[in-house]
């Protein structure tokens, strides 16, 4: 009777270690935390790509908690993640979904921040999508067609290349042409060589010339700074002049001077016109009469 009962009392000690080790491990991989306080932060993603209850919450890396909710709406997921209660997240703190594993798994990874206000976790956080390998090997799918296209028209060009490169015609005016571009060169030398000494008389000529001109423009600066002031003093009175004509030539035509009245008077016009006409009347005669028998002329002259 006392051995079962001994049996009994094992059995019974071996299931409730049993199940003390169960819910340890059920903790462990839940992260389901007796002993201390959560906090709660709510994240919003456009998209969370297999992300599901449970997942891991890491910080740095390190593993500080898991995912509680998932709630779809319209536009977006919003995503409920515990913490434990030691995390410390500021304001600028950077969330975001990545992948877990090779095998495909999904974590929401945060990055603290370093700013000195602490993170308010009453306020809806923005969280951002990491691209993986079944995000990148799906975008490359959707492109397959491109790429396809993209490498029959590499192939076509490499092909058109290969060919060009390969023409003998081409080939032959390459050589031709580096030949030529050879020989040039060793002309170039040759010409260089033989001038050496009148390419360096040049170059010494061209400096003494700046040096001269330089000498030249020291010792005369004096004088011509002078020349200068009295070409600008000449320049002025050449305008002062220009003025004045212009002045002069509207004082004419508005008939304000004598020269103006001169110019521009009718009644003198017209009797200048007179005059002319009897002058050459007079003239006529008198050339008639010397062509006749002369011409006589009776004149009184009274002397006081």
């Amino acid at each position: 009777m006392k051995d079962q009962r001994r049996t009994e009392i094992k059995v019974g000690v071996t299931i409730i270690l049993g199940l003390l080790l169960f819910f340890w491990i059920l903790g462990w991989a839940k992260n389901f935390i007796l002993a201390s306080k959560e906090k709660y932060v709510q994240i919003r993603f456009e998209n969370v790509a297999g992300l599901e209850i449970g997942d891991f919450v890491t910080v740095n890396g390190v593993r500080k908690g898991n995912v509680r909710d998932i709630e779809v709406q319209r536009n977006s997921v919003l995503v409920t993640a515990s913490l434990n209660n030691d995390t410390d997240l500021r304001q600028d703190a950077v969330f975001g979904v990545a992948m877990l594993d090779m095998m495909g798994g999904k974590k929401i990874d945060i990055k603290p921040g370093s700013s000195a206000v602490p993170l308010n976790y009453s306020k809806i956080q923005n969280g951002q999508f990491y691209s993986d390998i079944p995000e990148v090997m799906s975008f490359v799918g959707s492109m397959q067609d491109d790429l396809i296209s993209t490498l029959k028209q590499v192939k076509v060009s490499l092909n058109s290349l290969n060919n060009y490169l390969t023409d003998e015609n081409l080939n032959s005016n390459i050589k031709s042409s580096i030949s030529n571009v050879s020989q040039l060169t060793e002309k170039l030398n040759i010409l260089i060589d033989e001038n050496r000494k009148s390419i360096n008389k040049i170059t010494t000529n061209s400096v003494d010339i700046t040096n001269d001109a330089k000498d030249f423009y020291q010792k005369n600066q004096n004088s011509i700074s002078t020349s200068i002031n009295e070409a600008e003093s000449v320049l002025k009175k050449t305008d002062s002049l220009v003025t004045s004509l212009n002045s002069f030539t509207s004082e004419i035509k508005a008939k304000n001077n004598t020269v103006g009245k001169i110019l521009y008077d009718e009644k003198l016009y017209n009797n200048l016109n007179e005059s002319i006409k009897q002058v050459n009347e007079l003239t006529k005669i008198l050339l008639e009469q010397l062509k006749d028998k002369g011409f006589k002329v009776d004149a009184k002259v009274h002397f006081f």
